[in-house]
């Protein structure tokens, strides 16, 4: 099975990985209204890299969570 077919599944059946992707899909949309300014203070460089490592965070759990059911699918 795909990753793609099982974030799928996931979206749909596991509370955590909506919630992830959700939260995701948000802090990337932070990042692109940073990213339209032209110049950034030094907090909001700060909190740029603070964001950027919450959402890496969040990506990193949603892979986990893909791996999860990967393994418990071919245990069963």
């Amino acid at each position: 099975m795909k990753e793609q077919e099982i974030a799928e599944i996931l979206l749909k059946g596991n509370e955590e990985y909506r919630k992830l992707g959700e939260e995701h899909k948000s802090l990337e949309e932070i990042l692109a209204e940073m990213d339209k300014k032209i110049y950034l203070t030094p907090e909001e460089e700060i909190e740029r890299k603070r964001i950027q490592k919450l959402k890496l965070s969040k990506k990193d759990r949603m892979a986990e969570l893909i791996r999860e059911y990967k393994k418990n699918q071919s245990a069963n």
